[in-house]
């Protein structure tokens, strides 16, 4: 089976000013990281210029990429993406990335079509007593996390790929594509579709700083268009905790003004309990 691989590239920290927050130096410093890190939305942006030669467009019309992140990176650390080339693309293929010097950053899996084979359907998110959890104490599987009207402009995607913040541009992210006009990279398809769980989840989580532990985008009548606006639903799946942090799984879907459903994500997010009010001694 080959391997293929892409480029290093120097992943940037797009989000070095944001005071308080995982990506600031001083905070995450605090928090035990060697500094801000790069968002792990970032580093998905690297995979398509790989998975495009072995499922070809379809992958943004019915592809999925979903991935366990294992190692923090910081900005301009140069990594580099592989993805094992299968002999039938129906099957959920191995991805991984690595830094420079052969750490791991992260790890998962691509598919076409049926993603509940994937890396994130397929682990085990028992989790802990909620009764247990200070943070997100007062969340619960099942729990909604609000209906939202969410427009993507390309102004945003535009101007991270003029700033080299997308890992692995292509040419369909700002002009003409196969279906039309522009489509959302990965790391934007992730701003769509956590933008309003998350705010569902602000009044809970107080001041606690927050980092993604694993994302997976899955396309099912894509691809996700920009200057379209669309409904974005959100559902708590899992909740749990580490000797550092709470946690908290969540699924999320993207729908078309027809009602389609276009996308769905399945995210980790990890809240660091040094940084939470509720753990002061």
């Amino acid at each position: 089976m080959a391997t293929l691989e892409s480029e290093l590239f120097a992943a940037r920290n797009g989000a070095l000013e944001q005071k308080g927050s995982i990506h600031d130096d001083a905070t995450a410093s605090k928090l035990g990281f060697r500094g801000g890190t790069v968002a792990g939305s970032v580093h998905m942006d690297q995979f398509p210029p790989l998975l495009l030669r072995i499922f070809g467009p379809r992958f943004f019309e019915a592809g999925g990429l979903s991935l366990y992140f294992q190692n923090a990176t910081i900005d301009r650390e140069k990594v580099r993406a592989y993805a094992e080339a299968p002999q039938d693309v129906m099957t959920p293929i191995r991805v991984f990335m690595k830094r420079e010097d052969g750490l791991e950053v992260c790890e998962g899996t691509a598919s076409l079509g049926d993603h509940s084979r994937s890396a994130l359907r397929t682990r085990d998110l028992r989790g802990a007593d909620p009764g247990e959890l200070r943070i997100l104490g007062a969340l619960a599987p099942g729990r909604e996390l609000g209906v939202e009207k969410v427009r993507l402009g390309r102004e945003r995607q535009e101007q991270k790929i003029a700033r080299e913040l997308c890992s692995g541009p292509l040419d369909w992210y700002t002009g003409p594509s196969p279906w039309g006009g522009p489509i959302a990279a990965p790391s934007t398809a992730v701003e769509l579709l956590w933008a309003a769980p998350t705010r569902a989840l602000r009044e809970h989580t107080g001041k606690a700083v927050g980092l993604f532990g694993a994302i997976e985008i899955a396309h099912h009548a894509g691809p996700i268009f920009l200057d379209e606006t669309y409904e974005v639903t959100g559902r708590v799946v899992a909740l749990g905790q580490s000797p550092k942090t709470e946690y908290l799984w969540f699924d999320s879907r993207a729908s078309d003004p027809q009602g389609r459903e276009v996308a769905s994500m399945r995210m980790l997010l990890r809240f660091m309990k040094q940084s939470s009010e509720r753990y002061a001694r």
